[in-house]
């Protein structure tokens, strides 16, 4: 693992969600104060990065404000990855279709059927015309790029070129090895599974 890069890429998330984890100083607290829309005390923006036309990646939707962004947004189905919350009840006046799959951001090897469901869950939405899918954890740093990255194998990317993708897009992206290694065992079981 290449810390200096883990730290510079921390760094950049920490100064994109600075405005609501209090690291600002007075001056700057003032003028976030009076601003209005998506920087406006006590909301949180959107965080989604669109890796391919209908796939996107990228953080929480914590509110009703951003669930409203991600349907005008075209999103039609949500694999959540984060463990701390769950968007259905958000996203169901939108029609927008969920899989919770709670998962603990905690470096430790993810199994196949986390992945299995998502990716069977993917290629579902994505056989239909006209939908697109956002793929989403906390910050959108680790989880919800371990499954991008499982979908777009599964959709028959080359590994390296699918994580060379999602960081040229969302270059935030940290691919942690035991993440990385996960997702070789789900591909691993799922092209056997397919060969059957």
């Amino acid at each position: 693992m290449n810390w200096s890069v883990m730290v510079n890429r921390w760094s950049a998330v920490s100064r994109r969600y600075a405005v609501w984890e209090g690291d600002l100083d007075q001056e700057s607290i003032n003028r976030l104060g009076a601003a209005k829309g998506p920087f406006a005390r006590g909301t949180r923006r959107m965080d989604m990065t669109w890796v391919t036309g209908r796939i996107a990646v990228g953080g929480g939707i914590w509110n009703q404000e951003n669930m409203a962004a991600v349907a005008r947004a075209g999103v039609t189905h949500i694999i959540d990855m984060q463990i701390e919350f769950d968007d259905t009840p958000l996203a169901e006046p939108h029609g927008i279709e969920v899989l919770w799959s709670a998962v603990d951001d905690d470096f430790q090897p993810k199994p196949p059927e986390v992945f299995h469901r998502g990716v069977e869950f993917a290629l579902a939405a994505l056989d239909q015309p006209e939908t697109k899918l956002y793929v989403h954890c906390a910050a959108g740093v680790h989880r919800a790029p371990m499954m991008t990255l499982a979908i777009l194998c599964a959709l028959s990317w080359n590994l390296s070129a699918a994580m060379q993708l999602i960081e040229a897009r969302r270059p935030v992206v940290d691919f942690a090895d035991v993440y990385v290694q996960s997702v070789v065992k789900f591909l691993q079981d799922y092209v056997a599974a397919q060969n059957r």
